[in-house]
């Protein structure tokens, strides 16, 4: 499997809401590996790694999930999977 990387910052009312804990829970649907946390700036970045059309459907399932309403504003940028993580997490 051809393996890739996406780094999303999400901008908006996107911490204390139960971002991180429902972006790990979608996460459990899907084969990636990666981490989400929040900023001091008060945005949430998420890395994450895996193929490219399940971190697409990933991306989705975040927005499906109920948190569409919370995001203002998302950017991505996509690498190489640098095969760093085991599981995905919530960092602190």
């Amino acid at each position: 499997m051809n393996r890739t990387r996406m780094q999303i910052y999400y901008s908006g009312k996107v911490q204390g809401v139960g971002f991180r804990y429902t972006v790990k829970t979608v996460a459990t649907g899907f084969d990636l590996t990666g981490t989400v946390r929040n900023l001091p700036d008060g945005r949430v970045e998420l890395v994450v790694e895996g193929a490219k059309d399940e971190l697409e459907a990933f991306c989705g399932a975040i927005r499906e999930s109920g948190l569409d309403h919370f995001i203002q504003k998302e950017e991505a940028s996509w690498g190489d999977a640098q095969n760093e993580f085991r599981g995905f997490e919530i960092v602190r």
